[in-house]
């Protein structure tokens, strides 16, 4: 089987790609954890459109050429937001978030407490169509942005709500560099995961 074709998303693949991850992310814990239960659904298509087109700005979303699978990444030391963009960010995310707000913020702090201090680029999402898993279409929609973390010395990051998703981050060449639960409730583990470049920046697997 020949390896997909995967490019950088481009405006026109907005709808599509967010609605791939939306699909993706709709049987995540994380999902029904964050996102109040009244229009569920709608909230996370909403939190998935506005993550792509934030980071389409900086051109860091990967996609499959069918729209499958979708990789959102925030780059290192990211240009201030359009302001335009902003004012839709302050918009929506209190309603996507809803009562949800305060709990999600203060949990996404306490993952971020493994993270790097120096610049990285941070996996935001990635995600396939389920009828399309387990065919590796992930780890290719990520290894554009894993490559060139070799290439340029720069480390790599996630944050993980399951166990399944920190294994598939170790597969990629991430560890576990923080390990809590989520503020408030303590209803999920959060995992803080970072992949350090291979060595001397010429690229490989870390």
């Amino acid at each position: 089987m020949s390896a997909p074709v995967v490019r950088p998303a481009r405006r026109p693949d907005v709808p599509r790609i967010s609605a791939t991850l939306a699909r993706a992310w709709a049987d995540y814990r994380w999902s029904s954890w964050a996102l109040p239960e009244d229009g569920r659904s709608q909230r996370l298509h909403r939190w998935c459109e506005l993550a792509v087109l934030q980071a389409l700005d900086t051109d860091s979303v990967w996609t499959t050429e069918d729209g499958a699978s979708v990789a959102v990444w925030a780059p290192p030391s990211p240009p201030p937001i359009a302001a335009d963009l902003q004012t839709v960010l302050d918009r929506d995310l209190p309603r996507m978030l809803g009562s949800r707000q305060p709990v999600v913020l203060a949990s996404e702090r306490l993952a971020e407490q493994g993270l790097p201090e120096e610049p990285h680029w941070r996996l935001v999402a990635v995600g396939t169509l389920a009828e399309q898993r387990h065919a590796g279409l992930a780890a290719e929609v990520c290894r554009p942005v894993l490559e060139r973390c070799d290439a340029e010395g720069v480390p790599a990051a996630l944050t993980a709500y399951t166990r399944l998703a920190v294994t598939w981050g170790q597969r990629q060449g991430f560890a576990v560099t923080h390990a809590t639960r989520t503020a408030v409730d303590h209803e999920l583990p959060a995992w803080a995961m970072v992949r350090r470049p291979a060595s001397g920046g010429q690229g490989g697997d870390a």
